[in-house]
């Protein structure tokens, strides 16, 4: 079965020539022109990512990323003619997994949706042994089924988030720099990755601590980088 992308943006040109790249990658391809259109496809197809503009009548980009993450995990990559670090940031937090300026270039395009389908649909490790479980205190990262656990209760997470905790999870008590963590996750050099990093870090560290204002876990050391800390038996 062909993984099926949604293009969402109002101008519609920018829709087609999305479309026509994808297409030759060899997806399938939604297009919507507003976020409550996306929604509604949404609702109704298969769909394995989202590429979506910010400024939209109806339902703007960011309110309709947040919606989406109400109910799926898929990989949303935001397109915006705003580069601000600001918007990026903003973007990120709202629950996307990854940011393109306008205008795009188109195989930098491609590649990073090639990138966020290979993590959510195949986030296995063949270096991970079958059926076997992290166990850090509260936590508990099940490496078969890709899902952490905290207090027994499933954690809804991104496939970006997942692959990150994973990373920390396997290697407690470890500092990892932001930029490792962006090389070994997008797969891509960790050039100014610090922003994104952190908003990510940010997200994890909302649905995993009692207080994620003082975490217990997932930790930031001042100038190096963040880990998981390692918890007693």
């Amino acid at each position: 079965m062909r993984e099926c992308i949604l293009v969402v943006d109002d101008d519609q040109e920018i829709v087609k020539a999305i479309a026509i790249l994808l297409e030759k990658e060899g997806y399938q391809v939604y297009r919507a022109y507003d976020g409550m259109q996306a929604l509604e496809l949404l609702a109704e197809q298969p769909i394995h990512l989202v590429i979506m503009d910010v400024m939209m009548p109806r339902l703007d980009g960011l309110s309709a990323v947040m919606k989406i993450r109400e109910r799926k995990n898929i990989p949303i990559i935001v397109l915006s003619a705003k580069s601000e670090e600001t918007d990026k940031v903003l973007g990120l937090s709202m629950g996307a997994d990854d940011y393109v300026a306008k205008p795009y270039n188109p195989q930098e395009l491609a590649a990073r949706v090639k990138s966020h389908l290979r993590r959510y649909t195949s986030l296995g490790d063949i270096h991970s042994p079958a059926g076997n479980r992290l166990k850090n205190g509260r936590l508990e990262y099940a490496t078969d089924e890709k899902i952490l656990y905290a207090d027994g209760e499933a954690v809804r997470l991104t496939a970006t988030e997942t692959k990150i905790v994973e990373l920390l999870m396997k290697h407690p008590g470890r500092i990892f720099p932001a930029e490792e963590i962006y090389e070994r996750v997008w797969n891509e050099p960790g050039f100014s990755s610090e922003n994104t990093v952190m908003v990510h870090i940010r997200r994890i560290r909302e649905k995993i601590e009692l207080n994620p204002k003082e975490p217990e876990y997932l930790k930031v050391v001042w100038g190096i980088g963040y880990k998981i800390e390692k918890m007693e038996k």
